[in-house]
């Protein structure tokens, strides 16, 4: 009795294509006849049968860069909204942190932005990435302290 060896590889031999009428494969080698895909070198490239084709599928992505900062926008009007309403106090840092915590913005902004529409009447202390020039004058004016965070 003899026991199979598992090791070894079991090898199908290579299919010959165009050495004659007797082997199934000869004439045109089972490409058929004329046509492009009869040639050679020549593949239909993305196509797949009708099916539609992955490049399709796909979401487009575009320009639109996945490490882009997102700046939160906020106004000196939105501002003296949430120290009326008692939302911030004005002996509060105001920041990017803050603001997520009080669900004011969303957490998927990493940056912020001061614009100067409305008017500011109490002081404040900021502490952002941007401001715009008029929103700075506004919160000079009311006598705030502003810390401008520097750029990485």
């Amino acid at each position: 009795m003899t026991s199979l060896n598992t090791t070894s590889k079991v090898k199908t031999k290579k299919i010959r294509v165009g050495r004659g009428i007797g082997s199934g494969k000869g004439k045109t080698s089972g490409r058929g006849v004329k046509g492009q895909k009869s040639r050679s070198g020549v593949a239909i490239k993305s196509f797949e049968g009708g099916q539609m084709p992955l490049f399709r599928r796909l979401p487009k992505r575009g320009f639109n860069s996945i490490n882009k900062n997102k700046v939160a926008i906020l106004n000196l009007k939105k501002i003296q909204e949430l120290i009326d309403k008692k939302v911030i106090s004005e002996t509060d840092i105001l920041n990017l942190e803050t603001l997520k915590k009080l669900k004011i913005i969303g957490n998927n902004f990493n940056k912020m932005k001061i614009l100067g529409s409305g008017e500011l009447k109490n002081k404040i202390n900021v502490s952002i990435d941007f401001i715009s020039n008029s929103a700075k004058e506004k919160l000079e004016k009311a006598g705030s302290k502003i810390n401008i965070n520097k750029k990485i």
